[in-house]
């Protein structure tokens, strides 16, 4: 069993459940899922990059990501219906656990002057979204293979069912999550 679902299990939920006054434990907040994007923009038409980036987010998703497409023209971003514009994997369960711990543990710290996430990034259900400039701070993405010289960024959505902001902040908190201090 991953550390962080362990974690959650044993002391999260007791936690959350005497802090809200929580009798069902099925009430207490808890993660539903995590998904991870990557916006393609201006290597839409280089099928090799958008290879390369399917590769670097199956290997630090755990899982074979789809490639998302256009489902209307927009002509003022040189647009075609059905190109891809981007590559996303959901995450769920034991490797939505895994992902997170590694997330928190290892990528977070590697960050260059990192000082905490901001906590403006949750919507009003309780939902985190945090975005990375370049997806190579992930120990899984190889660069001396990479075959485009820009690396991507990629954006990373945390759903729970917290009913509200503060609820799903203190999940986090008590994950571990690297929070900005006030």
């Amino acid at each position: 069993m991953n550390l962080l679902m362990k974690k959650y299990q044993e002391e999260i939920l007791a936690t959350l459940k005497k802090e809200y006054g929580i009798k069902n434990h099925m009430g207490v907040p808890r993660l539903q899922k995590v998904v991870i994007n990557v916006g393609i923009g201006d290597i839409k038409d280089d099928q090799s990059a958008i290879d390369k980036i399917v590769v670097d987010v199956a290997a630090l998703a755990g899982q074979k990501p789809v490639v998302t497409k256009a489902k209307q023209a927009i002509s003022a971003f040189k647009l075609s219906k059905g190109q891809p514009v981007g590559v996303t994997a959901t995450l769920r369960g034991v490797r939505m656990y895994d992902f997170l711990e590694k997330l928190i543990t290892i990528v977070l710290p590697k960050v260059r002057d990192f000082r905490g996430l901001p906590t403006q990034s949750f919507d009003n259900q309780g939902n985190y979204t945090l975005g990375l400039r370049e997806h190579g701070i992930f120990p899984e993405v190889d660069y001396s293979t990479s075959t485009f010289e820009k690396s991507k960024g990629l954006e990373i959505s945390i759903v729970s069912n917290a009913q509200d902001k503060e609820r799903g902040k203190r999940l986090l908190e008590l994950m571990g999550m690297p929070f900005k201090k006030k």
